[in-house]
């Protein structure tokens, strides 16, 4: 039985973000435990392919507070992926992370206090880490300066949880995610040169020296990750912080290599120099995972294997592109 159905057969699980990458994965892993469980997501970033056939399935902004209550009510659990993932371009539209990061997290708080739902997992990022001094960064490392729009509106995204948690009773699990790949993946680098070598193979843009270190993990592994840690935190901690990655990094360059082979082809390699791809990008990444692994979880899947899978699925279903 898996960690999924213990914890949730015949229970109701919120989704924020369930028609999106990971949130979509999170509904079909509750869906298949026998959860009963809705699906917020405005289909901004979501599509609509990807919600469980077998969920509610409500379209909601989360800055329209009524209607979130609404489906808040009778919830026994939330999953909060929505979000605005949209890193590298933060700074074109800034107001966008208060809104659905900050603003959009505290009104889920809200609609969860109004209607007595007091457990919520929230996805976070290795990204509040900024550009560590220690590598593999722990969950106890301090925090620096911020170095990107999304990772300060993340930062305060778990900070409203902890203080939801202290003043409230809430119990918060907080997941800080290296970048997530695999199956309905749909933006990070990956997909953008995927896009890139399909209009023209024979060049291929790359931001920075290429030479970034980062490390990713398959969707599917972060998944069961989500479910191991909540099924097994100690009870009466309210506040769980976990990392979610892999022991392992990869160089940008290796992955266009592998992706270049997969499709058959070898363009010109055109770098924008610098070790950063752009403002607030982290030119390493690597989470110390050793608490999550103490609770009996480990990677299924290799670095190789997820750029793959990746692949793969976008190749499988090239529709993605247009809305993306």
């Amino acid at each position: 039985m898996s960690h999924a159905s213990t914890l949730f057969a015949g229970k109701h699980a919120l989704v924020t973000g369930g028609a999106g990458f990971i949130g979509s994965h999170i509904a079909d892993a509750l869906v298949e435990a026998g959860a009963t469980v809705t699906i917020v997501d405005n289909l901004s970033t979501g599509f609509a392919a990807f919600v469980n056939p077998k969920a509610r399935f409500e379209k909601i902004d989360l800055l329209d507070t009524t209607a979130l209550d609404a489906a808040m009510k009778g919830q026994d659990f939330v999953f909060h992926l929505a979000a605005n993932a949209d890193i590298k371009d933060g700074l074109l539209h800034p107001r966008k992370d208060i809104e659905q990061n900050v603003v959009a997290t505290q009104n889920v708080l809200e609609a969860m206090r109004a209607n007595g739902v007091s457990k919520i997992a929230f996805s976070s990022t290795g990204s509040v880490y900024g550009e560590p001094e220690v590598f593999p960064t722990p969950e106890n490392a301090p925090f620096p300066v911020q170095t990107s729009l999304y990772a300060a509106s993340k930062v305060c995204g778990e900070g409203l949880l902890s203080a939801y948690a202290g003043g409230y009773g809430f119990s918060a699990w907080i997941f800080r995610f290296v970048s997530i790949l695999g199956p309905r993946y749909t933006h990070g680098h990956v997909f953008d040169f995927w896009r890139k070598l399909s209009a023209d193979p024979s060049k291929l843009a790359i931001l920075g020296n290429g030479k970034q270190l980062k490390s990713y993990c398959h969707v599917e592994d972060c998944v069961e990750a989500i479910m191991t840690t909540i099924a097994k935190s100690e009870s009466a901690t309210r506040v769980h912080v976990h990392n979610i990655g892999r022991p392992d990094m990869l160089e940008v360059n290796q992955s266009v290599g592998w992706i270049c082979e997969t499709l058959g082809v070898t363009p010109e390699l055109v770098y924008s120099g610098g070790e950063r791809g752009w403002v607030g990008d982290s030119p390493k990444i690597l989470l110390a995972t050793e608490r999550l692994e103490k609770l009996g979880w480990k990677p299924r899947h290799t670095l190789h294997d997820s750029v793959l899978a990746t692949l793969r699925f976008l190749r499988e279903n090239p529709w993605v592109a247009d809305r993306s």
